[in-house]
């Protein structure tokens, strides 16, 4: 599917006929939002703005020169946009190219971002006179999404905190959510630096227009706060996993404690008992009457002596 926004009545007025290619110049068209094309839309827009659209292998590239680069006659930058799904992220990456002050934007997922900026277009469109404005405007939306989605991941981690400090005990659905909160801002911190770097590339160039340059400065500077932001919940979450295994292994302390201390306090009574019940024919202090009551009373008090001491010892 394709959607073609026209300058046209002075205002902005959306069309998805690639026929119009033939009747309109490049002054004509500000953005072409191309979502899953066909063969047939993908050589129209190429033909049109004689560019060459990118694969999906080249999208998902993770090198610096492949996020942000420009050729002879257009300027391609490639960003990795968030879908949240439950528990995590779908990661699904966006090409952009603009060549002769239009906007081409190429995806195959729908997202929040790109209804924001046509409603934002839609609604003043004369503070996006070139695709150059109007792709700084999308990412300055992304950008906001990302501090919302960071937010809310804050919430949950601090959620989680109160969580562990009033459980009685961590059982493994708690290390589980941390591991599956740290996964999340892992994701998150990558998306962000992500756009740190595209909009670095698109500080350092030079055709854009100058009016562009003191937002991307703030945008980056934005960017730079949510990464200091997301490694504080990064760092949160890493002291929580320390704390919960804390816990637990002194959970687990208290528990071989308990058998150390059983085992020890029935030691001496097992060791009597071991004794006289062996086989052997000559043993004479078993040969009197009260012999058995006697072992019996050596065994408690024993037994009794072993307490006291343990409990003198604070080990009870």
């Amino acid at each position: 599917m394709i959607t073609i926004y026209l300058k046209q009545y002075n205002k902005i007025v959306r069309n998805a006929d690639v026929k119009l290619f033939d009747d309109l110049g490049w002054d004509d068209i500000l953005w072409i939002d191309m979502f899953t094309p066909s063969l047939k839309e993908q050589k129209a827009v190429e033909t049109f703005l004689e560019i060459n659209l990118q694969t999906r292998q080249e999208v998902e590239e993770i090198e610096s020169t492949s996020k942000y680069f420009e050729t002879e006659n257009s300027i391609v930058t490639n960003s990795n946009f968030f879908i949240p799904t439950g528990d995590t992220f779908i990661v699904e990456p966006v090409s952009f190219i603009v060549a002769e002050g239009v906007l081409v934007s190429v995806r195959n997922s729908e997202f929040r971002t790109f209804t924001e900026a046509a409603k934002r277009l839609q609604i003043n469109y004369r503070a996006y006179p070139t695709g150059y404005h109007l792709l700084i405007s999308i990412l300055e939306v992304r950008i906001d999404f990302d501090a919302d989605l960071l937010e809310a991941l804050a919430k949950q981690v601090a959620e989680l905190s109160r969580l562990i400090t009033s459980a009685e005990k961590i059982d493994r659905e708690i290390l589980n959510l941390i591991n599956t909160l740290q996964e999340k801002t892992m994701l998150l911190r990558e998306n962000i630096f992500d756009r740190q770097r595209v909009l670095s590339g698109i500080l350092r160039s030079e055709r854009f227009p100058h009016d562009i340059y003191p937002k991307l400065s703030l945008m980056i500077k934005d960017a730079n706060s949510l990464l200091n932001h997301a490694d504080f919940s990064s760092e949160r979450l890493d002291y929580m996993q320390e704390n919960a295994l804390g816990l637990i292994n002194i959970e687990q302390n208290n528990i071989t404690k308990i058998f150390t201390i059983a085992s020890v306090f029935f030691m001496p009574a097992t060791l009597i008992a071991s004794i006289y019940g062996m086989n052997f024919s000559f043993m004479p202090e078993l040969a009197g009457r009260y012999s058995y009551f006697i072992v019996l009373g050596v065994m408690i008090g024993i037994s009794i002596l072993t307490y006291l001491l343990l409990k003198w010892k604070k080990l009870l």
